[in-house]
C-alpha cells in the first residue's frame, strides 16, 4: 500500500496547487495506480479515496456581489470601477462577478487584489439565465394591461352572441309555401318583431365595439409606460470569472475595472452677459447619459475629454499625384445650424431623446417632444451622428440646413426586449409585447434631467492626452439613456466686446465677445445658450478647433444697428472693351447707423475678389482705408461709432479678363 499512499499524497498537493484540472489528470493516474495495486488494496477502497480526492479539489463557483464606486465618462464611452470583499478558501476556487453591463469591452477587463494568492485566469461570459429583473412598476403595470385584454376578450365574445342572433333571425324569415295561404297579420309581426330586435342587438354591438376602442386606447397608454418604465432593462447581464488559488485562507478586496461602450457626455454652456461693459459668465456643463444595462447608484463621477473609440494609430500621407484634367469638386455651402425632424421608420411617429450629435467632435444635442432637434455646426464638412436605444444609428452629411431621418427599430434589441417584457405563450391569451411597446402609437418620452441642485465641486486634472473633472458629490446615472445634467464649473472671465458685420453675407449685426488665454479653462466644442441682459437670446457654437490664444464668442444679432450694402453704379455702364480684354467694375457702398444710446464698436468685413489666373487682373480703387489681406482678399474696417451716428465705406475694384472668357464677376 505504500506506492499507493504516496501517489494519493502527489495528488492532493497538486490539486491544491493547480486546481481541477491537474485533479482529473490525477484521478486518471489514480485509477491505473488502482489496478496495478489490486493486489495490496482493494479496489474498493481505492475508488472511495478518488472520490474524496474530487470532492477536496473541485470546489464550487463563488458568487460575489459586486459595488460600481467610480465611473469615468468619456466622450464615448466609460471606464467602470467596481469593488468586492471576498473569503477565499485554501486551494483553487472560482469567483463570479455578477450584474456586469453585457457591453463591455472584454479586452479592457483588469482585476487587482492583494494577498498571498496568484490569479488563475480572467474570463468573461454573458449570463442570459440572469437576466436584469424587472421594476416591480412594470410588473404592477403588466399585471394591470392583462385584466384590461380579459376585459376586452369578454366584450369580444359578447359580439360573437350579437352576431349569431342576428344570423338566425335573418336565417329565419317567414316565407309561405305555394299551398299556404299568406296571413299578412302574422307577417307583419314577425317583420316587426325582427326589425326591433336587430336594430337593439346592432345598438348593443355599437356599445360594445366603443367600449373596446376604450379599452384598446387603455391598452396603448400601458404600453408606453411599460416602454418608459423598461428602458435599460432589456438585456442580459454578463459575469467576470477569475479564478484564484490560494494556499491558505483569507480575506481580499478584489477592484475590476472594465470599459463600457454605451454612455458618454458631451458640453453644453451658458454664456451670459449683463450689458458690454461687465465680464462674461460661463457655465460649463456636461449631459451625461448611459445605457450600458447597469445602475450607477451614488458613484464617484469623472469626466474625461478622452475619447478610447478614436483609433490611436497616427496617419500616414500617401502620394499626392498631379494628372491632366484633374478637377476641383464644388465647395459646400456654410451651414453654421441644421434642424430636422426624427421620426420612426415605420410609423411616422416623432421619437423624443434622440441623440445628436456632429460626428467626430462633441457637439450634440437632443430631440425635443416632437421629435424636432437644431444643433450648431462648425465650418467645413461635417456629418451628424443619430443614436437612440432600440433603433438602429443613422448618419447624415450636414450639406442643407433641414435634415430630417427615419430611424429604424434595431432587431436585436427589440428581440431582447421581448424576452423580458414578454408572457410566456399560454400564460396569459391574446398578450402581444413587443420591444417597441405601443407598435404604432408608441411615444418613448425622454427628458433633460437636471441633478446639479447643490453647489457643484470640481477638481481639474490636466493628463498627457485629456483633461478630467473630478466631481467631488456622488452622483446617480440610470441606465435610462436620458441626459443628465451635470455642472462642471461656471467662470467669470474679463471680455472685450465687439459689433461684427459681413454685409455681402448678411446685414445682421452681430455682438461677439473676445476671450483671451482662454485655451486654460479646457473648454470643448460645444452649443452655446446665449443670455443678454437677463433674456434668451438664442444659440451659438463655442468652437475650440482654433490655435489663436483668442477665443470668439457670437452673442446673438442686435437690431438697433443698421447696415445696407448696395451698388452705387448700373454694371453695364462700367463694361467695357479694351482691346482683346474686357473690364468690369463695381462700386458698393456700406453704410452703418448706430441707432443705440450708447457707442459701439464695430468690425466691418468685406471682400476683394482675388486673381489665380495671370490672364485676369484685379485693380482696387477705393476701399476707404480698409485693411486689406492681399493673400484672401478680406478687407476689414474697425472704428468706434456714436450714438445715432452713420458711417459709410467705399468698396470700388475693376476686374480685367480677355474677351473670350467667362468671369462671374461680384
Amino acid at each position: 500500500m505504500l506506492p499507493a499512499f504516496k501517489f494519493f499524497y502527489g495528488i492532493m498537493h497538486a490539486a491544491a496547487s493547480y486546481g481541477c484540472l491537474l485533479a482529473q489528470k490525477a484521478s486518471a493516474q489514480l485509477t491505473e495506480c488502482m489496478y496495478l495495486s489490486n493486489k495490496t488494496m482493494s479496489k474498493q477502497f481505492l475508488t472511495t479515496i478518488c472520490l474524496l480526492l474530487l470532492t477536496f479539489t473541485v470546489k464550487a463557483n463563488q458568487k460575489v456581489p459586486t459595488k460600481v464606486q467610480k465611473v469615468t465618462v468619456f466622450l464615448n464611452g466609460a471606464q467602470v470601477t467596481r469593488t468586492a470583499s471576498v473569503n477565499l478558501a485554501a486551494g483553487t476556487s472560482t469567483l463570479t462577478f455578477e450584474g456586469i453591463s453585457p457591453d463591455i469591452d472584454v479586452q479592457s477587463i483588469q482585476v487587482r487584489s492583494a494577498g498571498d494568492f496568484t490569479i488563475l485566469s480572467v474570463k468573461h461570459e454573458l449570463d442570459f439565465l440572469n437576466q436584469q429583473t424587472q421594476l416591480k412598476r412594470v410588473e404592477e403595470l403588466l399585471a394591470q394591461q392583462v385584466l384590461i385584454r380579459q376585459k376586452i376578450e369578454t366584450q369580444n365574445n359578447t359580439l360573437a352572441i350579437y352576431k349569431e342572433e342576428e344570423n338566425m333571425l335573418i336565417k329565419n324569415q317567414v316565407v309561405s309555401g305555394q299551398n299556404t295561404s299568406l296571413d299578412v297579420v302574422k307577417l307583419k309581426q314577425a317583420l316587426d318583431f325582427q326589425t326591433a330586435r336587430l336594430t337593439e342587438i346592432r345598438k348593443k354591438a355599437q356599445g360594445v365595439n366603443a367600449s373596446i376602442a376604450q379599452l384598446e386606447a387603455e391598452i396603448q397608454k400601458y404600453n408606453k409606460q411599460i416602454a418608459e418604465a423598461s428602458k435599460g432593462n432589456i438585456k442580459a447581464t454578463s459575469n467576470i470569472l477569475v479564478t484564484v488559488s490560494a494556499k491558505a485562507a483569507l480575506q481580499s478586496t478584489f477592484t475590476l475595472t472594465y470599459v463600457t461602450r454605451n454612455a458618454g457626455w458631451f458640453p453644453t454652456y451658458d454664456i451670459r452677459a449683463k450689458d458690454v461693459n461687465s465680464p462674461i459668465t460661463i457655465a460649463y456643463k456636461a449631459n451625461v447619459n448611459q445605457q450600458c444595462g447597469e445602475e450607477w447608484n451614488n458613484i464617484k463621477l469623472t469626466l474625461s475629454t478622452g475619447n478610447p473609440s478614436v483609433s490611436g494609430s497616427k496617419p500616414e500621407l500617401n502620394p499626392y499625384y498631379l494628372n491632366l484634367g484633374m478637377v476641383y469638386a464644388g465647395q459646400a455651402a456654410s451651414i453654421t445650424r441644421v434642424s430636422g425632424r426624427v421620426s420612426g421608420s415605420d410609423d411616422g411617429k416623432p421619437l423624443v431623446g434622440v441623440s445628436v450629435k456632429v460626428k467626430g467632435t462633441s457637439i450634440g444635442a437632443v430631440t425635443d417632444a416632437n421629435g424636432n432637434y437644431s444643433i450648431q455646426i462648425p465650418q467645413g464638412s461635417q456629418f451628424l451622428e443619430f443614436s437612440y436605444i432600440g433603433f438602429e444609428s443613422v448618419e447624415r452629411q450636414a450639406s442643407v440646413a433641414i435634415v430630417n431621418v427615419a430611424m429604424a427599430p434595431s432587431a436585436n434589441q427589440l428581440n431582447e426586449m421581448v424576452v423580458v417584457n414578454g408572457y410566456l405563450a399560454g400564460s396569459a391569451p391574446g398578450l402581444a409585447v413587443s420591444g417597441r411597446a405601443g407598435a404604432s402609437n408608441q411615444i418613448r418620452i425622454r427628458g433633460m434631467s437636471s441633478i446639479a441642485t447643490n453647489p457643484v465641486i470640481v477638481q481639474q486634472n490636466e493628463n498627457q492626452t485629456n483633461v478630467e473633472f473630478n466631481i467631488a458629490n456622488p452622483y446617480t446615472i440610470p441606465s435610462d439613456g436620458k441626459q443628465y445634467l451635470v455642472e462642471i464649473n461656471q467662470l467669470e472671465i474679463p471680455a472685450e466686446y465687439e459689433y461684427y458685420t459681413a454685409p455681402k453675407l448678411s446685414t445682421d449685426v452681430f455682438l461677439t465677445a473676445k476671450l483671451t488665454n482662454w485655451n486654460q479653462y479646457n473648454f470643448l466644442s460645444g452649443e452655446a445658450n446665449l443670455f443678454f441682459e437677463g433674456t434668451f437670446i438664442g444659440k451659438s457654437l463655442i468652437d475650440t478647433r482654433s490655435t489663436v490664444d483668442t477665443l470668439n464668442l457670437s452673442l446673438g444679432t442686435d437690431k438697433n444697428i443698421i447696415v445696407t450694402r448696395t451698388l452705387q453704379k448700373d454694371l453695364k455702364e462700367k463694361q467695357g472693351l479694351l482691346g482683346s480684354n474686357r473690364k468690369e467694375t463695381r462700386d458698393w457702398l456700406i453704410s452703418v447707423k448706430n441707432r443705440k444710446s450708447q457707442p459701439v464698436n464695430l468690425l466691418v468685413e468685406d471682400q476683394l475678389p482675388v486673381s489665380q489666373n495671370t490672364a485676369i487682373e484685379v485693380e482696387t480703387q477705393e476701399t476707404s482705408g480698409a485693411k486689406v489681406d492681399m493673400l484672401t482678399g478680406k478687407t476689414a474696417w474697425v472704428f468706434a461709432l456714436k450714438p445715432q451716428d452713420e458711417k459709410k465705406l467705399k468698396l470700388k475694384y475693376q476686374v480685367r479678363y480677355p474677351k473670350n472668357q467667362s468671369v462671374i464677376v461680384q
